[in-house]
């Protein structure tokens, strides 16, 4: 049987019907939208300056949700919206839903913590009269993008007698900045040039400077380093003994700033992941009382693996659904609660690469993310033959 000729107009329509076209966002919005999408952008730029630390993130998720009526006390079927904190470097957001808990839960988890430079236990030392920090890097940094710029430190003390000391320096107007050194161009040929892009700069040499003032006269032993410490010691009340128990964190310095004529895009040092953070923040903000039982979990360590007591293997989850089971009026026990993320479902808000048009050989072009284009949605994960991978089931994307 012959198959009847279409019209173009009927190949249109058809082709609208049966293909799947993403949209350009700004497209698919009117102005009075488009306002809004900009106006959140602002309130992301104030998040990013505010927490360039997970401690400084936490602060600032906690200070938002007291803010709009979550209680840090959780009573006995209050069922009221809560938080909990852990060690001061993860925070969980919980709301009590329509629905019994028994139904399940739903959870965002983003992760708080960036790629840095942290802090050894003895990080000061003098060499040729300059006086610098020791540093491990952390997560996954590209080690050339550290050297040459203005960096700040973040973090907190803890001193013999117990006392804290918060410090973040680098970031105001009239503070000074610190950096890592880099070679000039013409001696840079051996020692850089000629290496792999990633043995270039050896992570040993990522030490920041931080002095270059000497205390005392030519006879005095490493009057550099000692010009440091009396500084800190003048200003912060700090012994060389107290880096032993302090965590600090030494990170771009500056604020969020928009890129381009248009302002389109927000550069800032932590959208991996503190985009995702403040997403899940907002969405459990703006949503007071939900079908199901609601969890934002905003967790530390990811970029080193998720361990330790405030990563996402950690019992933190544990302890905040024990929490919500309390404050709706149920029996905490470990039965009950597997039964309960048994039937939860969970989103781990992460960041993922947009299609670059500078590389776009890196990218798989037909599935890649695309700025512009909304929330990005990953099925799996892993690599190689799915290797490592959470692949999501039809009926969960469903």
């Amino acid at each position: 049987m012959a198959q009847k000729t279409l019209t173009k107009k009927q190949i249109k329509s058809l082709s609208e019907k049966l293909t799947y076209s993403p949209r350009l966002v700004w497209d698919a919005i009117d102005e009075r939208e488009r306002k809004k999408v900009l106006a959140y952008g602002e309130e992301y730029k104030a998040f990013l300056d505010s927490a360039k630390t997970e401690r400084e993130a936490v602060a600032f998720i906690r200070d938002q949700a007291l803010k709009s009526g979550f209680k840090n006390d959780v009573k006995p079927g209050a069922n009221f919206p809560f938080i909990s904190t852990f060690h001061g470097k993860a925070i969980a957001l919980a709301r009590p839903g329509k629905a019994s808990l028994r139904e399940g839960l739903r959870l965002v988890v983003a992760h708080i913590d960036a790629p840095r430079l942290d802090l050894k236990q003895r990080p000061l030392y003098e060499e040729v009269d300059l006086a610098f920090f020791k540093t491990h890097y952390y997560g996954g940094i590209k080690k050339y993008q550290w050297l040459a710029r203005p960096l700040a430190i973040h973090g907190r003390v803890v001193k013999s007698d117990g006392s804290t000391v918060d410090i973040a320096v680098g970031e105001g107007e009239k503070d000074p900045v610190f950096t890592v050194l880099d070679l000039l161009p013409h001696l840079a040929r051996k020692a850089q040039y000629n290496k792999k892009l990633g043995e270039a700069i050896e992570g040993e040499k990522l030490n920041v400077l931080v002095g270059g003032l000497p205390l005392g006269d030519k006879d005095t032993k490493e009057r550099f380093k000692l010009a440091v410490l009396q500084y800190l010691s003048k200003t912060y009340g700090l012994l060389e003994e107290d880096f032993i128990s302090a965590e600090l964190e030494v990170v771009p310095a500056g604020r969020a700033r928009d890129v381009g004529w248009d302002r389109a895009l927000i550069g800032a040092y932590g959208h991996d992941d503190r985009s995702c953070a403040f997403a899940a923040l907002k969405a459990i903000l703006e949503t007071p009382k939900p079908e199901k039982g609601a969890v934002a979990l905003f967790v530390d360590k990811e970029e080193i693996g998720s361990d330790g007591a405030t990563g996402a293997k950690s019992k933190f989850l544990e302890s905040v659904l024990y929490r919500l089971m309390m404050s709706m009026g149920m029996e905490p026990s470990a039965r009950e609660a597997y039964e309960i993320l048994t039937r939860s479902k969970a989103l781990s808000g992460d960041v993922n690469g947009a299609l670059d048009p500078d590389y776009q050989e890196v990218h798989e072009k037909r599935n890649a993310a695309r700025m512009g284009y909304g929330v990005c949605v990953t099925k799996f994960t892993g690599h190689g033959g799915k290797y490592n991978s959470n692949d999501a089931s039809a009926e969960y994307v469903g």
